[in-house]
């Protein structure tokens, strides 16, 4: 297969992406590969020091990058970070919004009721995941609007938005927002704009992070209870690595892509395929 058959399906030379929560283990991995398939990026993370770590890495490997604090649920942050992007790059081509997570507030503990669940939590983790998607789809979908309608939004879900997971019912519920805002903005963007904007979504299956690294891996790296489960339920037999995500990113994004919106791809394992038995 020829390099520029590839370039026309895959490249994005020339583009400029934005990934919020570009400082997490998985949103610097989405960023670190849209970077070598020729983008450049910005990295939003609440915490400059984060995203200025990723930037660096991109950077040490020749991309082009970016960092910039915002809280994805302050709307004027993120209208500052989209200006200091069009100023710095002059566009945007590509948003992916990977900000997002869980809170312990909103975990059930394993055998505590659903009467116990704190609502406040789980209007956090909501406001986070939710909110934190639509927020920075508002801000830099308006600069690709402006731009003459050309642009893609990618939102990071889960496969907790289609099968709910025991104590994670704010995540599960957030995430299951997602995927239908994703599906909504898809609708309403390219009736009303053209064919140019396109929102998809990645539905990652179990990857270890910070956050449910004590849920899933016990101190010396075996696997709790949960993970184990967790496990026995994934056909690939593994928990899913950061780089397991950056093909299905790059092709949506792509020129390859260019007919497909409103989507959510599982990246799983095989986990939403099989019923367990």
């Amino acid at each position: 297969m020829s390099e520029p058959f590839l370039r026309s399906l895959f490249g994005l030379e020339g583009k400029v992406a934005v990934v919020t929560g570009g400082s997490g283990a998985l949103g610097a991995a989405m960023a670190q590969g849209l970077a070598r398939a020729g983008a450049r990026v910005a990295i939003l993370a609440r915490r400059l020091e984060g995203a200025n770590a990723a930037a660096a890495v991109i950077k040490a490997a020749g991309g082009d990058a970016l960092a910039l604090s915002a809280d994805v649920r302050d709307r004027a942050q993120v209208e500052y970070a989209c200006t200091a992007i069009l100023q710095h790059w002059e566009r945007i081509d590509i948003l992916v919004n990977a900000a997002g997570g869980n809170m312990p507030g909103a975990i059930l503990a394993p055998d505590a009721s659903l009467l116990e669940l704190d609502p406040e939590a789980f209007r956090a983790v909501v406001d986070l995941n939710l909110i934190g998607t639509l927020l920075p789809s508002l801000v830099f979908g308006a600069a690709m609007i402006a731009a003459g309608g050309q642009g893609v939004i990618i939102n990071i879900s889960s496969m907790a938005a289609q099968r709910p997971l025991t104590r994670a019912a704010g995540y599960s519920a957030a995430k299951a927002a997602v995927d239908n805002l994703t599906r909504w903005m898809a609708v309403e963007l390219e009736r009303r704009y053209g064919p140019g904007l396109r929102v998809n979504a990645i539905a990652p299956g179990f990857f270890i992070g910070e956050q449910n690294r004590s849920l899933l891996l016990g101190p010396d790296g075996s696997l709790t209870p949960r993970g184990a489960s967790v496990i026995a339920h994934t056909p690939a037999g593994r928990f899913g690595v950061p780089d397991d995500l950056a093909a299905t990113l790059i092709w949506l994004c792509g020129p390859g892509a260019a007919f497909v919106n409103g989507v959510v791809v599982p990246v799983d394992g095989g986990f939403s395929a099989w019923s367990g038995v």
